[in-house]
């Protein structure tokens, strides 16, 4: 154990202080279970105020929808104990099946009306009269932990949540200057995988951490779109500098990069250049040098001229993305000051549903939530527990809590074991301290020193792990039962419920739910795939098909590292794959002005689709026709009438071929059969 810091401190102190008072105006105003607010206060508390409110009201939102749900559905199946149990699991089922599908904060809302209704629900279903008093009185509870959450955590000691977004915006862009530093140096990347991965990563997490900044205190609100903006510029980064490495590799295997590195260097620095410093050259400059080094690729242009060829396209385009992200970057600056330009609050941003999605494992989560609710019930009903309730509860609650997780069973073991370890401490408070206590003042005395440790523990990511489930297991233990009638006999009973439900959730989930790192890594590189295939029949949008792709990169390389030396593994490359789709939607968006090229160019597409749909099998005769066709269609371009989409055609092309066929013997312009006559 270590001293609490300041930022520690006082967010325990903030959470207590709200968890208090939303406990005092619970009890004043009568509400039959109290210590839902105390709990809810804590669900909701988060170290900045931009998360607390963005929570709060996704958390009222799901509380809501969850409460109608029971006023809808118990009353209906109140004669039929089997048919109610069902619709309930179905209930949850379907829930957290949409929110899966939703990868941001806002799924909380669906997730959270599922496992809502279960836990208002099932209690009530000895008395289903009362069911609209129980889930208004759970509305209003919840209501008051959540607005004393908010309230606090907003006026005291506010912690804006905008400059820690822009620290984690700008750390994005440091990682992206260190790709492209490393990328163009004379001798490669140091370590590209590093480089990779992190800016994969910075990418998802700010998509991850902007849905809150809507809610946030500071001027950083208002700059929303212009941040999604950024994302997308520094996703479009990740395939250019990939490719530009890819292809500086195979120029400097035929000595044809010297040629180049005086303008590498001019980019680097370009780049590299701080705010507030002059730039040594300029973008026009840059792009000039460019298409003065870019080799003319007549119908006699060999390899080495088509290599370079796509690349001066591909560090075009980089120049042109880096001017779009400094711009932005000076957006945001001037929004921060509360003098963001008029042009950036149009900028449109990429939707969510651009990102991974897997229909297929939400569908498996979900059902492994039904199964476990409906064994839950069939338990209870079997043996006729009162209070036997609870574990068709905690059982929905935890296949819910845990569902975006590839295995949640260490997860689950992890918060029954904490529980566990809880059950002395909520036996205390029940039994011990409540009975003797007899003002409020007293209570918020008997409750600081455990509550006090456990905000500072849940305020270090460290510890958040272990204490939350801890202070889930006091304030539940006080929020599900009656504290004015509770006994040892009735503890025990809910207690044991409890637990039940924890063990019962492993199980099944453990059963249907529960898969590996190398199993998702698979899903992950055959839907990569199947859009791939998709691509040669359709055109997609180049940045939701650019961010959805970097979205799995961001999840397939701590999966891959997880998953060891599986050789099928290790071999497949998302990258790879990410530069082959945008080469192939630039083909399709240049083909309709390529005049007779179009036929040879809709003919490769189609096989393309054909080699992505049967990924991962390799057939070596259909790899050479592709080749072939590949080498066909570039014949084919080279003697088209020169143009842009001509010029675009030949880079796209030449980027596929080295991509697919890296050790394919070089291009010839002309088929040797034809050289030998």
């Amino acid at each position: 154990m270590k001293l609490p810091s300041t930022d520690e401190a006082l967010f325990s102190l903030k959470s207590f202080a709200a968890a208090m008072l939303a406990l005092y105006l619970a009890m004043r105003i009568g509400l039959p279970r109290p210590f839902w607010a105390l709990m809810t206060a804590y669900i909701v508390a988060a170290p900045f105020a931009g998360p607390t409110r963005s929570k709060a009201v996704y958390r009222f939102g799901g509380t809501l929808l969850g409460a109608l749900a029971t006023v809808l559905i118990v009353p209906l199946f109140a004669n039929s104990p089997e048919l109610l149990s069902l619709a309930l699991a179905l209930w949850v089922g379907a829930c957290l099946y949409v929110s899966l599908l939703d990868r941001t904060p806002r799924s909380y809302v669906l997730m959270l009306a599922g496992y809502t209704a279960g836990l208002i629900a099932f209690p009530a279903v000895h008395d289903p009269g009362t069911i609209f008093d129980i889930a208004l009185a759970r509305v209003e509870e919840i209501l008051l932990g959540i607005s004393c959450a908010t309230l606090v955590h907003s006026l005291v000691f506010p912690q804006e949540f905008g400059p820690v977004l822009l620290a984690r915006l700008d750390h994005a862009l440091r990682d992206a200057q260190a790709w492209i530093g490393d990328a163009l140096a004379p001798n490669g990347a140091v370590d590209a995988s590093l480089d990779r991965r992190k800016l994969a990563g910075d990418i998802t997490e700010l998509r991850m951490m902007a849905v809150h900044l809507p809610f946030d205190t500071s001027h950083l609100r208002w700059t929303a779109n212009a941040i999604h903006a950024l994302q997308e510029r520094l996703a479009a980064m990740v395939p250019l500098l990939s490719s530009i490495e890819d292809r500086l590799h195979a120029l400097r295997g035929v000595d044809a990069s010297a040629r180049w590195d005086a303008l590498l260097a001019d980019i680097a620095a370009w780049t590299g250049t701080r705010r507030g410093e002059t730039p040594q050259t300029t973008p026009a400059a840059l792009r000039a040098a460019i298409d003065a080094l870019t080799p003319a690729a007549s119908r006699h242009a060999d390899w080495r001229d088509l290599l370079q060829v796509n690349l001066a396209a591909r560090l075009r385009a980089l120049v042109d993305v880096c001017v779009d992200t400094q711009a932005l970057r000076r957006h945001i600056g001037a929004g921060t000051a509360g003098m963001l330009p008029q042009a950036a609050y149009h900028l449109p941003p990429v939707k969510p549903q651009a990102l991974h999605l897997d229909h297929g494992m939400a569908l498996v989560s979900a059902a492994a939530a039904v199964i476990a609710t409906l064994a839950g019930c069939a338990f209870w009903i079997a043996t006729g527990w009162p209070a036997g309730a609870a574990v068709p509860m905690m059982a929905a609650v935890m296949s819910c809590f845990f569902a975006t997780q590839d295995d949640p069973v260490p997860f689950i073991r992890g918060f029954l074991v904490w529980t566990i370890y809880s059950v002395p401490v909520s036996a205390f408070y029940l039994l011990a301290v409540l009975p003797a206590i007899h003002s409020f003042e007293m209570l918020v005395l008997a409750c600081a020193p455990a509550f006090l440790l456990l905000g500072v523990l849940i305020a270090r990511p460290a510890t958040f792990g272990k204490a939350m489930p801890f202070m889930f297991g006091i304030a539940g233990t006080l929020a599900l039962q009656d504290t004015n009638t509770a006994d040892a006999a009735s503890f025990i009973n809910a207690t044991l419920a409890q637990l039940a439900g924890l063990a019962l959730a492993v199980l099944v989930i453990g059963m249907f739910r529960s898969v590996g790192a190398a199993w998702t890594a698979r899903r992950l590189l055959r839907a990569g795939w199947r859009e791939l295939a998709q691509i040669g029949q359709r055109s997609p949008s180049v940045p939701e098909f650019s961010a959805r792709m970097v979205d799995r990169i961001a999840l397939l390389t701590p999966r891959l590292a997880l998953a060891g030396p599986q050789q099928d593994l290790q071999a497949a490359d998302a990258l790879v794959d990410l530069r082959i789709g945008l080469n192939m939607t630039q083909l399709r968006a240049v083909g309709a002005e390529l005049g007779r090229s179009q036929a040879a160019l809709g003919a490769l597409l189609e096989q393309l689709a054909r080699h992505f749909a049967m990924r991962p099998q390799a057939d070596a005769r259909a790899d050479a026709q592709l080749l072939a066709a590949l080498d066909n269609t570039l014949r084919s371009v080279s003697a088209a009438v020169d143009s842009q989409a001509r010029q675009t055609a030949l880079a796209a092309l030449a980027g596929i071929r080295r991509d697919l066929f890296p050790q394919a013997a070089p291009y010839e312009p002309t088929p040797l059969l034809d050289k030998e006559t």
